[in-house]
């Protein structure tokens, strides 16, 4: 994916991840930008169905050519499902950050969360 993009249906952190929420589920991954800066994505370890992650707190690393990062969770919950395709094809990470690209599926703790997410203008107009 060359050219930068942040669907209007996401939400988004301040620290470059998006969710898609679907009534209590929400997908996560990391945006264009944040897969753009990191470079190619060369290794993903999900974290494991029925463990449970906290909004602002790391979850898992990607690791690229130029550096590991962690995955800020943007909502609270119990990760319901994990892409394993990643496992073996991260770079879908950057192919398609929103598409197949997605890091993983959480039943949320408390939707109201979502209210502290940013919308996509406020997103972009954080990237400068």
């Amino acid at each position: 994916m060359s050219e930068p993009s942040y669907p209007p249906e996401l939400r988004y952190h301040r620290e470059h991840d998006w969710a898609r929420i679907e009534g209590d589920v929400a997908t996560f991954g990391i945006t264009w930008f944040a897969q753009d800066s990191l470079g190619e994505v060369v290794f993903f370890e999900p974290p494991a169905v029925g463990s449970q992650v906290t909004q602002h707190e790391p979850y898992t690393e990607v690791e690229s050519v130029k550096a590991v990062s962690d995955v800020i969770a943007p909502l609270s919950g119990e990760v319901v499902e994990v892409n394993e395709a990643l496992v073996e094809r991260p770079d879908a990470i950057n192919s398609d950050p929103y598409g197949d690209g997605w890091l993983i599926k959480v039943r949320l703790a408390d939707p109201a969360e979502g209210d502290a997410l940013l919308a996509r203008d406020e997103y972009v107009a954080l990237l400068g």
